[in-house]
């Protein structure tokens, strides 16, 4: 039944026009929908909701994109003024991308209200 239902995943916001500076700004996101309590922006075919809401960030990644080559995507985002996450426990490159065990490479980064936001590289064919 939802498998060919669009996507929407959901990040808080304490404040829409920050999040939209990020959003469409420094990530390049077509906002399609904006009101007082939310921001939609198009992504992929999928759809982002930036919603405003007094609500901690969480730690844990909340949304993230699939890229073709990781380290052109952080490099681009890097030059935005992103800042990438550096973990203790993963053996990251210089720029923060991680190689999992299934050779898929990540990198993760925050946005405004400090919710957790990744690129994911898939590993080769």
């Amino acid at each position: 039944m939802l498998s060919d239902a669009p996507l929407v995943a959901f990040v808080a916001s304490r404040d829409l026009d920050v999040s939209h500076a990020f959003y469409a700004g420094v990530l390049g996101l077509e906002r399609v929908e904006a009101s007082a309590y939310a921001n939609l922006y198009r992504t992929g075919g999928a759809g982002l909701r930036v919603t405003r809401t007094e609500a901690p960030a969480v730690e844990h990644t909340v949304a993230g994109w699939t890229v073709a080559d990781i380290e052109a995507a952080v490099g681009e985002l890097t030059s935005r003024g992103v800042a990438f996450r550096r973990y203790d426990t993963l053996d990251q490159t210089e720029a923060g991308v991680w190689t999992a065990p299934s050779a898929a490479r990540i990198a993760w980064f925050e946005d405004p209200d400090g919710n957790t936001l990744s690129l994911t590289e898939p590993p080769p064919a």
